[in-house]
C-alpha cells in the first residue's frame, strides 16, 4: 500500500490560478459565516427561543463539525479533491438557508447541526488544498488564505447588516445569499487542484481519533483560538464593566481586535516566509502575552484597547500555521487537519462560556489572566509548528513540473 496520491503535472500558471481559486473559496466560506451571524437575533425571534436556549442551539454547529470533519478525507479520497470541495462547499453555502426556516428549538438545533457539519467538512477540504498549493509554490500562503476568510466574513456581515437594517426577512436574505454564494463557490472550484488518490491507497477511516501529531499541534491552536474567542466575545464587556467605558468605545475594542486579526493574516505570509513558522508564532506569543498583561493591568480603556489589538496581532497567524503543520505532519494530512480543526473548533466553543463562568466565580480580570497564560503557551509550544516551514518537494517552477500530493486531500 502506498500513501502517495497520483502524480499530477501542473504548470506554474495553473498552480497560481489554483491559489486564486482557493482564496476565493475561503472568501465564500467566510461570507456564509458572516451572513448567518448578523441574523441570529431574527432567527432567535422566529424560533421563539430564550437566550439560554439559543446558547444551547449555538453549540450544535461545533458538535456537527467535530463529528463530520473526519469524513472529509474519505470523501476526497473517493471523488478527488476538486469534486469533493465543489460538493462540500455547495452543501455548506446551501445550509445557510436552514436555520432561518426553523420554527422551534428542536428544528433549530437540527438545522445548526447540519450547518456545522457541512462547514467543518468543507473547511477541512479547502485547508488541505491550500496546503497542497503552498507546497507546490514553495512559499507561505495559508495566513493569507485565512485572511481572505476574514474578508469574506466582513462582506457577509456587511450585507447582513444592510438586510437587517431594511427589515428584510432572514429567510429571503439567506435564500438569496445562499444561491449567490453557491454559484460563486462553484465557479471558484473550477481552478483548484484536482488531486486524485492512488488507486491502491486505502481510504481513510470514517471516524478515528486524531493522530498524536494533530493533538500536539492542536494544543497550540487551542491556545490561540481560546484567546481569539475570549477577546471577540468579551472585549466589549471588559471595557464596559471593568473600565467603565461607553458602549461605543467598548464596541470599538472588538472592532480593533478583529481588524488586527485580518491585517495580520493578510500580511502574515511574507513574515512567515522571512522568519519561519516557529519564530513567527513565538514572536506572536510574546506580543499576545504582552497584550494580555496590558488588558489585565490596564489603567484606562485606551490601554485595554491596545492590549486587545496586540492579542489580535499575536494570535492571528497561529491557526493557519497549525493547519499547514498538520498537512505536513504525517502520511494522512486530511486526517491530521481534521484533528487540528476539531480541537480548534472545540476551543472556540468553550472559550466564551469558560470566560463567563470564571468571571462569575472570580472576575473578568482573572479570566483574562487565564487568557494571558494561554497566550504565553504559544511562546512555549511554537516549536511543534516546525513542520509548517516548507520543504521543497518539487514545487511548480515551469511547465512539466511534477509533485506528489498529500494523501487524502
Amino acid at each position: 500500500m502506498t500513501n502517495d496520491s497520483t502524480v499530477t503535472v501542473y504548470s506554474t500558471q495553473q498552480v497560481k490560478r489554483a491559489r486564486i481559486a482557493v482564496a476565493a473559496v475561503f472568501t465564500v466560506h467566510g461570507a456564509v459565516t458572516g451572513s448567518f451571524a448578523t441574523r441570529v437575533p431574527w432567527i432567535q425571534d422566529h424560533a421563539g427561543v430564550s437566550a439560554g436556549q439559543l446558547g444551547l442551539a449555538l453549540a450544535f454547529p461545533a458538535i456537527g463539525a467535530s463529528i463530520a470533519m473526519p469524513l472529509a478525507g474519505r470523501i476526497s479520497h473517493r471523488f478527488g479533491a476538486r469534486t469533493a470541495l465543489r460538493g462540500l462547499l455547495a452543501l455548506w453555502t446551501l445550509a445557510l438557508i436552514l436555520p432561518a426556516l426553523a420554527p422551534n428549538l428542536l428544528t433549530l438545533c437540527a438545522a445548526l447541526f447540519v450547518y456545522g457539519a457541512t462547514a467543518g467538512m468543507s473547511d477541512v477540504a479547502m485547508n488541505a488544498l491550500g496546503v497542497e498549493v503552498e507546497n507546490r509554490l514553495d512559499k507561505s500562503i495559508m495566513s493569507g488564505l485565512h485572511g481572505m476568510w476574514s474578508v469574506g466574513a466582513l462582506i457577509g456581515s456587511a450585507a447582513g447588516t444592510v438586510a437587517a437594517h431594511t427589515a428584510t426577512d432572514a429567510r429571503t436574505h439567506h435564500l438569496v445569499a445562499a444561491l449567490v454564494l453557491t454559484a460563486l463557490g462553484l465557479i471558484a472550484c473550477r481552478d483548484v487542484l484536482d488531486i486524485q488518490s492512488h488507486p491502491d491507497e486505502e481510504p481513510p477511516p470514517r471516524f478515528t481519533l486524531p493522530p498524536k501529531s494533530a493533538l500536539i499541534i492542536g494544543a497550540v491552536g487551542f491556545c490561540a483560538v481560546f484567546a481569539e474567542g475570549a477577546s471577540l466575545d468579551w472585549s466589549a464587556v471588559y471595557l464596559r464593566d471593568v473600565l467603565d467605558s461607553s458602549d461605543g468605545l467598548a464596541a470599538a475594542s472588538t472592532t480593533a481586535f478583529a481588524l488586527m486579526m485580518a491585517v495580520a493574516r493578510i500580511a502574515g505570509d511574507r513574515i512567515v516566509d522571512r522568519f519561519g513558522a516557529v519564530r513567527t508564532v513565538r514572536t506572536g506569543g510574546v506580543m499576545a502575552t504582552a497584550g494580555g498583561l496590558l488588558v489585565v493591568f490596564a489603567p484606562s480603556p485606551a490601554a485595554a484597547m491596545c492590549g486587545f489589538g496586540l492579542l489580535g496581532l499575536g494570535v492571528a497567524v497561529v491557526v493557519p500555521l497549525a493547519f499547514a503543520a498538520a498537512g505536513r505532519s504525517g502520511p494522512n494530512p486530511s486526517q491530521a487537519i481534521a484533528g487540528v480543526a476539531t480541537i480548534t473548533y472545540t476551543s472556540g466553543l468553550i472559550a466564551p462560556s469558560a470566560i463567563g463562568s470564571l468571571a462569575e466565580a472570580t472576575s473578568l480580570v482573572v479570566s483574562f489572566g487565564v487568557v494571558t497564560v494561554l497566550a504565553f503557551g504559544l511562546v512555549l509550544g511554537a516549536g511543534v509548528l516546525r513542520s509548517a516551514d516548507r520543504k521543497v518537494t518539487g514545487s511548480a517552477v515551469g511547465e512539466g513540473t511534477t509533485t506528489k500530493s498529500a494523501a487524502g486531500g
